[in-house]
């Protein structure tokens, strides 16, 4: 699994233990102390994941996200402090995969790391059809109703999940288990954003709820034209 990761920070400290972890690991690493130069290497070096810190003098994580995200669909868990939970959210709704609170451990982190760098080669290669959607993994592509949807890596993985299961009751652990790995089985707010995100984006085309909440116990997707019966 050991790929290139890029730490983007203006916080020297959390630069040198981050270098020090990863590479321990068996990862190639890469830091910049401002987002100008981490954008800078992130073109030149094309890391495997992008590690940045939220708040920063310049552009900040959110700006440097977008900016990631332009370009592709590279991994990005963002650093945050607790108080900075609006921050969080708007790094999110930009692209971001992850984040990780300030002071964090640095097993979570390497957990998180891990997760992110194995989601992709465990989907299918097949394409999905359900009602009016086709979700095509190898692609990375949504059709619903025959028009291109464009969402983040995230928002695939989410809606690739429950298209896997139309009209079946996909539970928050299991939907933040494949979504995000083990570690995140017990922060539904991943689903909260991600769920509103992906909602919008559909909705915007056809002014239908294709996601159904199932109060305190998780999600349905009701893809129109499907008449499959749950099992």
């Amino acid at each position: 699994m050991p790929g290139r990761i890029l730490v983007i920070d203006d916080e020297p400290q959390i630069t040198r233990v981050l270098r020090a972890s990863l590479s321990a690991q068996g990862f190639d690493v890469r830091t910049a102390n401002d987002p100008e130069e981490g954008l800078r290497t992130f073109k030149e070096w094309a890391p495997d994941l992008v590690i940045t810190d939220l708040m920063m003098p310049g552009l900040s994580g959110v700006e440097v996200t977008r900016a990631i995200r332009m370009q592709g669909a590279t991994p990005v868990l963002v650093l945050s402090v607790r108080e900075h939970e609006r921050s969080k959210v708007e790094a999110l709704d930009a692209g971001a995969d992850d984040y990780v609170t300030k002071p964090f451990g640095i097993q979570e982190l390497l957990a998180r790391v891990r997760a992110h760098l194995r989601r992709a080669p465990e989907r299918t290669t097949s394409a999905i059809e359900a009602g009016d959607f086709v979700v095509d993994s190898s692609n990375h592509t949504v059709t619903l109703q025959g028009k291109g949807i464009h969402l983040t890596p995230k928002e695939f993985d989410l809606l690739f999940h429950l298209a896997r299961n139309p009209g079946k009751v996909m539970t928050h652990r299991v939907l933040l288990t494949a979504v995000w790995g083990a570690q995140s089985a017990h922060q539904p707010e991943y689903l909260r954003v991600f769920v509103g995100q992906v909602r919008k984006k559909l909705e915007a085309e056809t002014g239908k709820q294709y996601i159904q909440t199932e109060p305190w116990v998780g999600y349905r997707f009701i893809p129109e034209g499907w008449s499959g019966n749950e099992e």
